[in-house]
């Protein structure tokens, strides 16, 4: 290659580069202005677009990004941009190319302008698949619910009351056992949540009106002969006998009539359910890359001691966290259900961004075998806008259902229902008020020390029943 060549070689890369950053100069310098300017102006509109939708309409970008329609078309637009800035930089490079090259530096040649083109299409081919993975998890985990009106259910509606369900399935276990009940109430304006969480052994559970009532006028009480019924056993147990609830389709029972069963507990209308299975939640951690976790004490987990947690703050992995939010050996049900509500905790406030672009594949993978719930695709807008609230400024407060404050062996259901409305009037000094305002309340607070925490004392724990903030009671 004569020296002349090359220097004629080195400028057509750099112009080509150029039209690559910028679209047009190429053209440009070649002295075909008209076609450079439209191409400049296109490059600038599209970057102007991309800018806004990145800054001044997130959260209306955010709002499409739930809807499958709209996924469809943005993935096409990544793709229909990826070929044009491709085209770009090809036209470009014939433009611009020398004559007369021989064939070493010709093959030299194309194979960098080819790399260039790939270098550029990537991102948009990975933004492309990422697109096409969100529109079928979507689908697939909300897609097979009627809609209902037209997703703006959260107008006019002052409190939005959703289910969150823990499913404890697994290798040796038929069916699912929901061990983990809580009632998220969302204040639809300002964000905050309370959370009332049932123990998974609560007695007697009265059933809705209708055949399950019928069935057991006296309280839920399973098919077992010895032992008692237990809230944990509804789930399954409707979905093992249709007659419960007629009308209902395979899969759909269960669902319904722990919905309908909790709405009856609390004396609270249920919006919605969300069932996270455990089986699959070990996958959705390692799939975010693990949790970090402060564990205040070793945690002893498996039925016959299998293994430990140590104390101090440290990342877990998949499996570790589930044992984390699942063991009770040396502890107690109630115990438990404080710990999950921390992991949940710890889970949502890690799920940066960043960790979820870079893994997002197997984050949806993995939410698409954890994940079931009855909330239709319409809502999903209005729900991230609430979502939104509830990171932002809401305060979240958990009332606990347990021992002293309840006797899972033979609840008193006024109580119960009356500590929930007062814990949504106001999430923290109203519980407590209505601890005080009962002869059987008196006692649990002042066995879990509500008096203290009402005059600025120490925060009671979440176990003992009193409403109290996340932030104050899981370790960080």
């Amino acid at each position: 290659m004569r020296h002349g060549q090359g220097r004629q070689l080195v400028r057509a890369f750099a112009l080509t580069l150029a039209s690559a950053l910028l679209w047009g100069v190429a053209h440009l310098a070649t002295g075909r202005r008209f076609t450079g300017g439209v191409l400049a102006t296109a490059y600038t509109v599209v970057f102007m677009g991309i800018g806004l939708c990145a800054t001044r309409w997130r959260g209306h970008v955010a709002e499409l990004a739930v809807q499958p329609d709209w996924l469809t078309l943005m993935m096409i637009g990544c793709l229909v941009l990826a070929v044009c800035w491709t085209l770009v930089i090809a036209v470009s490079w014939r433009l611009v190319r020398p004559e007369g090259l021989g064939a070493p530096s010709r093959i030299l040649a194309v194979g960098a302008v080819t790399g260039l083109c790939l270098v550029i299409a990537a991102p948009f081919a990975f933004a492309a698949h990422n697109t096409l993975v969100a529109r079928d998890t979507l689908t697939a985990i909300f897609g097979g619910h009627a809609d209902k009106g037209d997703g703006r259910v959260l107008a006019g509606k002052k409190r939005l009351n959703v289910l969150l369900l823990g499913g404890d399935s697994g290798r040796n276990r038929f069916g699912v056992r929901t061990d983990s009940v809580t009632l998220a109430s969302v204040d639809t304006r300002t964000g905050d949540t309370v959370l009332l969480g049932l123990p998974r052994n609560l007695e007697h559970v009265p059933m809705p009106q209708g055949p399950a009532r019928q069935r057991f006028p006296d309280g839920f009480a399973g098919d077992g002969a010895l032992t008692p019924g237990l809230l944990n056993e509804v789930y399954q147990y409707a979905e093992e006998h249709p007659e419960m609830v007629p009308g209902v389709p395979d899969g759909k029972r269960g669902p319904a009539l722990i919905k309908q069963t909790v709405a009856g507990v609390l004396g609270l209308p249920v919006d919605y359910y969300v069932l996270a299975d455990m089986k699959g939640f070990a996958q959705l951690v390692d799939a975010m890359g693990g949790v970090w976790l402060r564990i205040p004490e070793d945690i002893t987990f498996g039925k016959y001691d299998e293994g430990r947690l140590a104390a101090g703050y440290r990342r877990l992995s998949g499996t570790e966290a589930l044992w984390y939010g699942r063991s009770r050996t040396f502890s107690s049900d109630y115990v438990r259900m404080a710990r999950q509500k921390c992991l949940l905790r710890a889970i949502a406030r890690q799920a940066d961004p960043g960790r979820v672009l870079t893994r997002f594949e197997q984050l949806a993978v993995a939410a698409r075998h954890t994940i079931a719930t009855d909330v239709p695709q319409k809502m999903l807008p209005s729900l991230l806008k609430l979502a939104g609230r509830v990171k932002d400024g809401g305060k979240i407060t958990s009332l606990q259902f347990t021992p002293p404050l309840i006797d899972t062996s033979a609840p008193d259901w006024a109580l119960i229902q009356r500590l929930s409305a007062q814990a949504l009037a106001s999430p923290s000094r109203k519980a407590a008020d209505a601890l005080h305002g009962t002869a059987e309340g008196s006692a649990a607070a002042r066995k879990a020390n509500v008096d203290d925490a009402s005059s600025g004392g120490a925060a009671p724990s979440p176990a003992d029943g009193a409403a109290t903030s996340l932030d104050a009671t899981c370790p960080s």
